[in-house]
């Protein structure tokens, strides 16, 4: 999709340089004709095709701008699988697509992508889907921008989904960009808060702004479908109920040769320690307080004491502390443990949003007036050092 200007129709009144929200437009001279020329800077957003007042302004390529939303049904979750196994985001993204789709008064579903992950579609209907969607294709057995994209973007074409959801995995921050450039319609990335406007209907996307020092909340009114990327941990899970059926409609897939343009040779997994904080029912992190990467140590030492994961503030990892795979925050993981004990950590607004939602929070911190024990259940003013040896030695 692009933005094209109809020379034959372009009287060069400005106009559209003036309503540019990106100042992407500019005059040019063309045979002797002033004429609007886009640059660079343009993001497609179609300001100029509504203000142009001679109709000289157009979209290109393909689109589903103007498109009849009355058509547009259901809410969809890609459930993201790796290696046949369904991701967590996923199940909780069903959880939070049954609110939706009731507030609505449509149906829940689930689209999956992949190569011979039949039993997850069982698993799927136990989690709440009415209908799963599954593009199965040996092309489709590992993630490809190009593959997955494809199958999804048929499928959209023809069901019409009214909202579709993704985790805001590397996977879903890759592929629904994608998606939505073809479709010609939004995406809210990161969103922390989803629901319903109950007066027009509308998808209401809430996430993160400026640093995290406020919350926008974005409409997508006249594109469908409205797209959102979630944060894992975020939302809760659903029940699971055993036997649960639904409908499951196949989605034939066929490439043509040269269409996928990824080629996946090989997969390589991380050696060495990783963190495992998205599903931690205990997480234990520190921040700048610790003072290197050896006090790291303790940290570790109460949460293998609790059986429980580590984390870091940003601070830490900036610093070169600990892998960035640790970090908790609005630019790390978002985490909801049934304890988090946040251990030399100030409280910066960008790391509470990844963890104020835990079931109990503990802070211990030499300073008194951290920001961190304004959400701290629990605050214990001291020196780490002391404390946390203190505190492994009374659970004996």
């Amino acid at each position: 999709m692009a933005i094209n200007v109809i020379a034959e129709k372009c009287k060069g009144c400005g106009v559209c340089l003036k309503e540019c929200p990106f100042e992407a437009l500019a005059m040019e001279n063309v045979d002797g004709k002033k004429i609007a020329a886009v640059g660079m800077a343009c993001t497609n957003c179609g300001v100029c095709v509504d203000k142009c007042p001679f109709g000289a302004i157009e979209r290109t390529g393909t689109s589903m701008v103007n498109v009849d939303i009355s058509l547009y049904h259901g809410v969809w979750v890609f459930a993201e699988q790796r290696e046949g196994k369904l991701m967590n985001v996923a199940v909780e993204l069903l959880g939070e697509g049954r609110k939706l789709a009731d507030a609505i008064g449509t149906e829940l579903c689930a689209i999956l992508v992949g190569s011979d992950c039949d039993h997850l579609v069982t698993e799927l209907f136990e989690y709440g889907a009415e209908k799963v969607y599954y593009a199965n294709a040996p092309e489709l057995k590992n993630y490809t921008t190009d593959g997955y994209t494809t199958a999804i973007y048929r499928a959209v074409l023809k069901y019409k989904p009214e909202i579709v959801l993704y985790g805001a995995t590397h996977i879903g921050r890759d592929l629904a960009p994608s998606i939505a450039v073809k479709c010609g319609t939004g995406l809210t990335a990161d969103c922390t808060k989803l629901d319903i406007d109950p007066a027009t209907k509308q998808l209401r996307q809430t996430r993160p702004a400026f640093g995290g020092n406020l919350m926008a909340t974005i409409l997508c009114p006249h594109h469908r479908p409205q797209m959102s990327t979630v944060r894992p941990g975020v939302m809760e899970k659903p029940v699971r109920t055993p036997g649960k059926k639904g409908e499951l409609i196949m989605l034939p897939q066929k490439f043509k040769k040269g269409e996928i343009r990824q080629q996946v040779l090989d997969i390589i997994k991380k050696v060495g320690e990783i963190a495992s904080l998205t599903d931690a029912e205990i997480i234990v992190s520190g921040g700048r307080g610790v003072g290197g990467p050896e006090g790291f140590e303790i940290i570790r030492a109460l949460a293998d004491k609790l059986g429980g994961s580590v984390g870091a503030s940003r601070a830490a990892v900036d610093a070169g502390w600990i892998d960035h795979s640790f970090q908790v925050g609005q630019t790390g993981t978002t985490v909801k443990p049934k304890l988090y004990i946040a251990c030399g950590i100030s409280g910066a607004i960008q790391h509470l949003a990844g963890m104020q939602n835990s079931g109990y929070i503990v802070a211990i911190n030499k300073n008194e007036n951290a920001p961190i024990f304004e959400v701290a259940d629990y605050g214990i003013v001291g020196d780490l050092f002391k404390v946390i040896p203190a505190i492994i030695e009374s659970l004996g």
